[in-house]
């Protein structure tokens, strides 16, 4: 009887399968050149919140970097050339939350100090600023 059971069920189930459906490149490239057109960001999931950004930098980072320059390295800023120079990984958000996670020669890892949130809202803080210049 349990058997019937799971069968029935198992046959059911399988008749409300939903067919894949494969949107071709073409489309998807259309779809985000009208939403480029119309004004709407397509931003990746990770980004952060550049304004709470701001404030994890002033309270944990800023002691050495502050003004985007670097105390202990003073090659190593956080200028958009220095970044895409020396950064493991390139100029992006995602090399930044690495950096940033798991430290590396002299800067310490936060990873065990802030929230995946915090660090990926200094790292979208720190892109976003060296983008703009880190004295506007």
């Amino acid at each position: 009887m349990k058997y019937t059971i799971i069968a029935a069920l198992v046959a059911s189930a399988t008749a409300f399968t939903v067919p894949k459906v494969e949107v071709p490149a073409a489309v998807k490239a259309a779809v985000a050149g009208a939403a480029v057109t119309a004004g709407v960001a397509i931003s990746p999931a990770f980004a952060g919140d550049v304004g709470a950004g701001e404030q994890v930098f002033n309270a944990n980072c800023a002691a050495c970097h502050a003004g985007g320059q670097n105390v202990i390295m003073p090659e190593k800023t956080l200028e958009k050339a220095a970044l895409d120079q020396y950064l493991a990984g390139g100029r992006s958000e995602a090399s930044v939350r690495t950096q940033v996670t798991n430290g590396k020669n002299a800067m310490p890892a936060f990873g065990g100090r802030l929230s995946e949130d915090d660090i990926a809202n200094v790292a979208s803080y720190v892109i976003a600023t060296s983008e703009k210049g880190w004295d506007e």
